[in-house]
């Protein structure tokens, strides 16, 4: 059913759950999982998952682009422990739901799993989020994990 599937990582706890999910997947189809990071500025101080500590407000985009790499590091490591196989990394730029859809597309995924909520949730609350515009704007399938 799925043989390439897309996980945008932002190291969030939703975005942990989604890989989860798609682990699952990977793993009954012997699909490649491809782990996508897009550093964002961020509206407020942020604790990340996997061990990785906070992100401050005012990390400058080295800062941020390290504390990415990290991320899909861990990320991928924590693909491996849940049986997956196949996994490429991927640190991506711009805005999350537009660069989302480039990778889709430019990587021919079959699936884009990912969760329903980020680092910004209340960014989201104002302009729609990240999942929803994805959603409606995918060329394939997506599952948004809760």
């Amino acid at each position: 059913m799925f043989t390439s599937i897309l996980v945008p990582v932002d190291g969030s706890e939703h975005a942990r759950k989604a890989l989860s999910v798609a682990c699952q997947l990977a793993r009954q189809q012997d699909a490649t999982l491809h782990l996508l990071h897009i550093p964002e500025e961020l509206a407020h101080e942020t604790t990340l998952v996997w061990g990785i500590g906070a992100v401050a407000l005012e990390a400058s985009r080295e800062e941020r682009e390290r504390t990415g790499r990290q991320i899909v590091d861990r990320a991928a490591e924590a693909a491996r422990e849940q049986g997956a196989t196949s996994i490429e990394t991927v640190i991506g730029q711009g805005d999350p739901a537009r660069t989302i859809l480039s990778e889709a597309r430019q990587r021919g995924v079959d699936a884009i799993v990912m969760g329903s909520r980020g680092l910004s949730d209340l960014q989201g609350f104002v302009v729609g989020s990240v999942s929803h515009k994805v959603s409606h704007a995918a060329e394939c399938t997506v599952i948004t994990v809760r």
